[in-house]
């Protein structure tokens, strides 16, 4: 399955989760959701139950997603509840950030992607959290059952402690390893980790000698 086909795919699951009122957050968001503060970048929003959710604690979000049913869904939401959520249709396989966050939550999105693809965006959000921000991040690291309907170069398992790896010097807030029941007496593993970036050092005085 192409990316193009993934995202309607999803359109369809989203329009039906949204028409029976499936708004509950998962186990990650769950995660997540303590750590965000101040400008939030959702990317891989899905139906937005994140977003809203960091938006009533008083977050300013950005809400990005492939899938028009789902951003449709939240911009309703964000009208009726007087939320500050600006939430776009955009292609994610080919997003790139074009500003700083305070924080940004990636929750299931990098698994549909190439892993050369995965690894950049990956890279190009660490890169865009502002010094003393938070990353909230979660990939599938075993268990293709449901990645099955894709082609094998348009997915990716990233292996465990690959979002670690990623951030060298971010401090750890909080991180899970989840293992679920799948199809056919597998399983599915989850890796979630939520980390803070450094500081920015403090200035260096200068000094002249007399």
């Amino acid at each position: 399955m192409h990316h193009r086909h993934a995202v309607r795919f999803f359109d369809t699951q989203f329009q039906q989760q949204a028409a029976s009122g499936q708004f509950q957050l998962n186990p990650f968001e769950q995660l997540a959701l303590p750590h965000l503060d101040g400008e939030l970048l959702d990317l891989g929003c899905g139906l937005g139950n994140l977003a809203l959710a960091a938006a009533r604690n008083g977050c300013t979000v950005t809400a990005l997603d492939g899938s028009p049913a789902a951003i449709a869904r939240i911009r309703e939401s964000a009208l009726t509840e007087r939320l500050a959520i600006d939430a776009h249709a955009v292609d994610l396989a080919h997003y790139r950030l074009e500003r700083d966050f305070d924080s940004i939550a990636c929750i299931g999105l990098l698994m549909f992607l190439p892993e050369a693809t995965a690894r950049i965006l990956l890279a190009d959000m660490a890169a865009h959290v502002r010094p003393g921000g938070r990353l909230a991040l979660n990939v599938l690291t075993e268990g293709t059952t449901f990645l099955g309907m894709f082609e094998p170069d348009h997915f990716c398992l990233l292996p465990r402690g690959a979002l670690k790896a990623a951030l060298p010097g971010w401090t750890v807030l909080a991180e899970s390893h989840d293992v679920f029941p799948a199809p056919g007496d597998t399983v599915k593993v989850f890796d979630t980790l939520i980390a803070q970036r450094p500081t920015a050092p403090p200035a260096v005085p200068h000094t002249t000698t007399p």
